[in-house]
C-alpha cells in the first residue's frame, strides 16, 4: 500500500515540480533588468524566489524523507532524466513539446530554458538517489520500533 501510495504521490507531484520551477524561473527573469542591474519589480521577484524555494523544499523532503516509499522520487526522477536524454537525442522535437501541452505562453519559455539548460537533468539524478537506498524499499519498522523502547541499564551493586 505504501508504494501504491508513492507512485500516486511521485505522478503528482511531478508536474508541480517541472511546472513550478519554470513558472518561477520566467517570473523572477521577468522581474529585474540584467543590463541595468536593478530589480524592476520586487514583489514579482519575492513570488518567484518564495516558489522556487518551495520547489526545493519539495524536493529536499523527497530526498530525505525515509518513511517515503521510493516510488515518490524515482516517478519524477525517471521523468526528469527521460526529458532530458530526450533532448539529447532530438532537441527539435522536445522543445516543441511544450507548445503542445497547456498552459502556453511564458511558462513554454521556462520549460525549454530550463531542459535545454540540464537543471531539469540535475533535479532528475538529485531525486534517483534515495531510490538505492535498500531501506526505502522495505518495511523499515522493526528497526524503528526497537530503537523507541527504552534501554534500562542493569542496576548497580
Amino acid at each position: 500500500m505504501r508504494h501504491a501510495f508513492g507512485f500516486l504521490l511521485g505522478v503528482l507531484l511531478t508536474p508541480a515540480l517541472v511546472y513550478g520551477s519554470a513558472w518561477g524561473y520566467v517570473q523572477a527573469g521577468q522581474s529585474f533588468d540584467g543590463a541595468a542591474q536593478e530589480i524592476t519589480d520586487s514583489t514579482r521577484m519575492y513570488g518567484a524566489f518564495a516558489l522556487l524555494a518551495a520547489v526545493g523544499l519539495v524536493t529536499g523532503v523527497i530526498i530525505v524523507a525515509r518513511w517515503a516509499s521510493p516510488l515518490v522520487s524515482l516517478i519524477p526522477a525517471l521523468t526528469l532524466l527521460g526529458l532530458s536524454v530526450y533532448f539529447l537525442v532530438d532537441p527539435a522535437r522536445v522543445l516543441d513539446l511544450p507548445g503542445k501541452v497547456p498552459p502556453a505562453g511564458d511558462l513554454d519559455f521556462g520549460l525549454r530554458m530550463l531542459l535545454g539548460s540540464g537543471l531539469y537533468a540535475l533535479m532528475g539524478f538529485a531525486l534517483l538517489m534515495p531510490t538505492w537506498a535498500p531501506r526505502r524499499w522495505g518495511a523499515g519498522r522493526d528497526d524503528d520500533e526497537e530503537a523507541s523502547e527504552p534501554y534500562y541499564p542493569a542496576a548497580q551493586r
